[in-house]
């Protein structure tokens, strides 16, 4: 007669203690927290500024100031200091052998500079900016490393031509110099990033203007366009830098890009400079360094329709399934 009713309490018993194994769900707060006053925001630069924080300043810009070129430029000054940093970001979680984000406001390199500058300027909020970067930084807006745009001049620059053209060789002239280049992606994403994907090697013959007749062309030159730095090693040329143009005080054309150890500001001028004294340091070192060649320059399009974005695919199976 007792043995069921001992059941019946071990069993209770039991329940009571599984019960308070599982821990009660998190009280919520009653009201978010209030936002910071958008004045002190604006204070603030933008790799100190929270994502939310952020958003709000990108609804605040496309607001107070409607040209696109200014507002490329303002935005880009907002991140004057903000700290340099190579290999900073990934495609987590949709690669999931990479564990580095989509994205950062506390660093950058100079894609990411460039990039997320002009996602900023053509969007109203964060969430725009967001998927305004997807569609820069891939073909297609399809996010994964074997879409992302890793040759600057072969890939971001082609895919991105609804946002920047290509006026280096109307800049340079008839007689302007021009170099072969070849990529070979399938061997690079192999080696790279432990990614078979078939794709077939391309050439394509690339216009620049050599670095002592930029200042010849300066004044053509408009806020917002894009610049691609070109280097030469060896016999081979490559755009080993991008960043952007700004206007000075009195109308001089400014090199605005992330470089160690900052983002910085500066006349092309300038950043000539730096680089023969690199040079010329490496050869006192008989270091093979890379030689500043000249630049490349794509034109802001005054029209811009930004393309759809493609659906993400699934992966593993066809399309439609």
């Amino acid at each position: 007669m007792t043995d069921p009713i001992m059941r019946l309490a071990c069993l209770l018993l039991a329940g009571a203690a599984l019960a308070g194994c599982a821990s009660a769900p998190p009280k919520l707060p009653a009201t978010p927290p209030p936002d910071t006053p958008l004045a002190e925001v604006l204070q603030k630069q933008l790799y100190q500024m929270t994502p939310r924080e952020a958003g709000r300043y990108i609804a605040h810009m496309q607001a107070s100031e409607p040209d696109l070129r200014k507002r490329i430029a303002a935005i880009g000054r907002k991140n004057l200091g903000q700290p340099y940093s190579l290999h900073l970001l990934g495609e987590f979680p949709y690669e999931i052998h990479d564990e580095l984000p989509l994205f950062s406001l506390k660093e950058s390199d100079c894609v990411v500079f460039a990039e997320h500058t002009y996602a900023m300027a053509l969007s109203q909020s964060w969430e725009e900016f967001f998927w305004m970067l997807q569609r820069i930084r891939y073909r297609d807006g399809v996010i994964g490393v074997a879409t992302r745009n890793h040759y600057t001049e072969m890939d971001w620059n082609v895919a991105n031509r609804w946002l920047v053209r290509d006026v280096s060789a109307e800049l340079a002239g008839p007689a302007g110099p021009t170099y072969r280049m070849t990529v070979d992606r399938a061997r690079f994403l192999r080696t790279r990033h432990h990614t078979v994907a078939d794709i077939p090697v391309e050439s394509s013959t690339q216009a620049y203007v050599p670095k002592e007749g930029v200042a010849a062309i300066a004044a053509q030159l408009r806020e917002g366009d894009f610049v691609n730095v070109i280097s030469t090693r060896d016999g081979e040329y490559w755009a080993s830098h991008v960043g952007l143009v700004v206007l000075g005080p009195n109308g001089e054309r400014h090199f605005l890009h992330s470089q160690a150890p900052k983002v910085r500001e500066e006349t092309f001028d300038s950043f000539i400079a730096r680089a023969l004294e690199r040079e010329a340091k490496n050869a006192r070192e008989g270091k093979p360094g890379q030689v500043l060649a000249g630049f490349k320059f794509l034109r802001l399009n005054d029209d811009i329709a930004v393309p759809p974005m493609a659906p993400q695919p699934r992966p593993g199976r066809p399309a439609g399934a």
